[in-house]
């Protein structure tokens, strides 16, 4: 069990890795556009949605009356509290995810590995957590990766990366699979 476990993982990491080789993030992020983009988002706000909305070329429907009464409030804020509500939560949380949803996955693998061969009962369940992690990890990485792209980009200027749903869904599958087989192979192969 603990052997179809390992295969699975390792298919797991070949098909993330090839959804990482097809994707668009060695391309993703222009150097020298990143400080033009932090410098925007730094400038402060200062013309209404309603004029705003006057002033496009193409026809937008009318502001509401709360994205009005938001404009008149904001209006009167420092530079400072602009670009603070227009930063992101946790400003590096794409590149970080970008290593550790990977870096846990190889070093999981490595723990299970090890479980494989000596079945002992701290190395499966150090690699069922880590295999859990990585999942958590890469949930959050999709997360994050669903919102850059309805946004057309983040707020940090970075474009969002683009993956083939069908990768994805067989990368998130595979996952899912290794992560069940895991747990009961740390339950049944640990006694």
């Amino acid at each position: 069990m603990a052997i179809v476990v390992l295969v699975f993982w390792l298919f797991t990491a070949g098909a993330g890795f090839y959804l990482l080789v097809t994707s668009n993030l060695g391309r993703a992020r222009p150097a020298a556009d990143a400080p033009a983009a932090t410098a925007s988002a730094a400038e402060p706000a200062t013309v209404s949605v309603a004029a705003t909305a006057a002033q496009t070329a193409s026809p937008a429907p009318p502001p509401s009356k709360r994205e009005v009464r938001r404009a008149a409030r904001d209006r009167f804020d420092p530079p400072s509290l602009t670009a603070a509500k227009s930063a992101p939560v946790v400003p590096g949380l794409r590149s970080l995810l970008e290593f550790a949803h990977p870096a846990f996955a190889i070093v999981g693998l490595g723990f299970w590995l090890g479980f494989t061969f000596v079945h002992d009962r701290a190395l499966g369940w150090i690699g069922f957590g880590l295999v859990t992690a990585t999942a958590c990890l890469g949930l959050t990485w999709f997360t994050a990766n669903t919102r850059a792209a309805g946004k057309h980009g983040s707020p940090d200027g970075e474009p969002a990366p683009s993956f083939s749903a069908r990768l994805v869904m067989l990368h998130g599958g595979a996952a899912a699979v290794t992560l069940v087989l895991a747990a009961l192979a740390a339950l049944v192969l640990g006694r």
